[in-house]
């Protein structure tokens, strides 16, 4: 049976938290909050009044178009808190004249003709999964808006198995990406949260961050070359294992949010599929301790395939473990070779920063049939997180998450100074008490990458302007230390005021100039990353 992607929230419809799971999800989060938290009703298809679209296709485009307001109102919004909220205030803001799914590269082409024709503003659209407003329209703009989903363009088309590499369309979901690469042992090796519901596409526009926590933990690591529909003709890099010709043209193309141009198929790094896995859990009394151990492990060229660090009370939130000890993951994995050894060495750097090491695999086996550990519970929470936010969001609360980066030199006082402007913006806005914890996602040999998380209690009407507050709160402790607007979640509309404090202005008027040259009427994404 085929999925259904939900109009409103995260994923697909009948995956979210049973009424069972909801009532204790409640009962678990209001002792932390100190309210009883009250369930809204999310929306229904029947509920949907959206505006007339302004636009018709021409006959040769329009067996592509959905009208329906179903396929509209599912790509207004990404799939960020405010988004959610948005949604279950029935309030569809700015919804697109039309969704257009092309099925080939020609019929890219062709969308994007049309749009020139009208005059029309166009959004590149993969799975929808953004949590920063990077797929909705402009405010600004009253151009009619074509959301341009790729989703039919999901095939591997080549594979160059002496190389190591496939050819890729962009559209593809992470899931039908693995299964048609797996008859051939090979993987891409990427895994971000929303793996499930996310597409090649969107991870190389938004400079992903995978589930592996150091080496290759961003899609940058793994793209080859890129191609790409812009306004003024096709863009195409060369196939290479690495240059030094110049600036890197694929480096445009990372991280450009649909602004440059619609990425259609990129070649794409593979890796052999694991064959020997090993992982142990360390537990510290501190989490200044347990990061001091996740820097020697990013620094002594071991690579793990798993190093992140989970406070405390994430650690009991998730279902790692009790609540009295930071626990640090700890994985390796090979398709080569056994990983028993890095893991022991791993293993002594945690016990020489005072962690207690649980060997919890070491097997040295890609099967962990009978095996559950903290690592497999926690990982289990990472993909099920997204579903358990849209019910917390519908029980009425500010469910919210702040990523970022700064480097070890200023790591402890820039943790310290973050979380203390988070709270102190919840207790501003009324929102306390709450819940804010925080853990590393990501570590490297000079920084890491922090992830905080905000649960609090939201007013029954005025959460949006809460939430507004305390990010901008936290956008600004960030700029002030140091630390990077996103690591891994990209710019959007809703980073773009932290984006713009970040990145130099001279940088600014260079991307401006690109985006002349190839979307002179900045019909795409327009106001994402900057003001063309």
């Amino acid at each position: 049976m085929e999925k259904i992607r939900n109009f409103w929230g995260w994923g697909f419809e009948g995956a979210g938290l049973t009424p069972v799971e909801q009532r204790a999800l409640a009962k678990r989060v209001q002792p932390f909050i100190a309210i009883a938290p009250e369930a809204i009703v999310p929306p229904t298809s029947d509920e949907l009044h959206l505006p007339t679209s302004r636009i018709k296709p021409p006959d040769s485009l329009a067996p592509w178009c959905q009208f329906d307001a179903v396929s509209r109102a599912g790509h207004t919004y990404g799939k960020s808190f405010r988004d959610i909220v948005r949604a279950l205030e029935r309030r569809w803001e700015l919804p697109p004249d039309v969704v257009v799914s092309p099925p080939d590269e020609d019929g890219v082409v062709a969308v994007l003709e049309w749009a020139s024709q009208i005059d029309a503003v166009v959004i590149p659209y993969g799975g929808g999964s953004s949590v920063v407003g990077g797929v909705e329209a402009p405010a600004n703009d009253d151009r009619p808006v074509i959301s341009c989903d790729l989703g039919r363009l999901d095939r591997v088309l080549e594979i160059d198995t002496v190389s190591r590499a496939a050819l890729v369309q962009a559209g593809v979901f992470g899931p039908s990406l693995e299964a048609q690469l797996r008859p051939h042992e090979l993987t891409l090796r990427h895994y971000p949260q929303s793996f499930e519901v996310s597409s090649l596409g969107g991870w190389i526009a938004t400079r992903s961050g995978g589930h592996y926590a150091t080496l290759h933990t961003h899609i940058d690591d793994f793209v080859e070359s890129v191609r790409a529909v812009t306004p003024a003709g096709f863009w195409e890099s060369r196939r290479l294992p690495g240059s030094g010709a110049g600036p890197s043209p694929d480096r445009l193309l990372l991280g450009s949010e649909g602004i440059l141009g619609v990425i259609t198929a990129a070649w794409m790094r593979l890796q052999d599929r694991p064959r020997f896995r090993a992982s142990a859990v360390a537990k510290f009394a501190t989490f200044e301790a347990g990061a001091q151990s996740a820097r020697a492990l990013a620094q002594s060229g071991l690579w793990p395939s798993n190093c992140r660090l989970l406070d405390a009370t994430e650690s009991m939130m998730t279902g790692a473990g009790s609540g009295d000890a930071h626990l640090l993951l700890i994985g390796f994995e090979s398709a080569d070779h056994p990983v028993g050894e890095a893991l022991t060495r791993a293993a002594e750097l945690a016990r020489d920063h005072g962690g207690v090491v649980e060997i919890r695999g070491d097997n040295e086996s890609a099967s962990r049939e009978g095996q559950f550990d903290a690592a497999d519970q926690w990982r289990g929470a990472f993909l099920r997180a997204p579903y358990i936010r849209d019910s917390l969001v519908c029980l009425g609360l500010i469910s919210e998450t702040f990523e970022t980066a700064i480097t070890w030199d200023r790591f402890d006082a820039f943790i310290n100074n973050v979380r203390a402007s988070t709270e102190e913006a919840l207790r501003a806005v009324g929102a306390w008490p709450a819940l804010v914890t925080c853990r590393l996602t990501h570590v490297y040999p000079d920084g890491a990458a922090p992830y905080f998380t905000v649960l609090a209690p939201g007013r029954s009407s005025g959460r949006l302007a809460q939430w507004q507050e305390v990010k901008s709160a936290v956008m600004d402790a960030i700029a002030a230390g140091g630390g990077t607007v996103t690591h891994h979640h990209s710019v959007g509309r809703d980073h773009r005021p932290g984006y713009d404090l970040e990145r130099p202005e001279l940088f600014a008027a260079q991307l401006r100039a690109a985006k002349k040259v190839v979307d002179p009427r900045a019909m795409l994404n327009p106001g994402v990353l900057i003001d063309p």
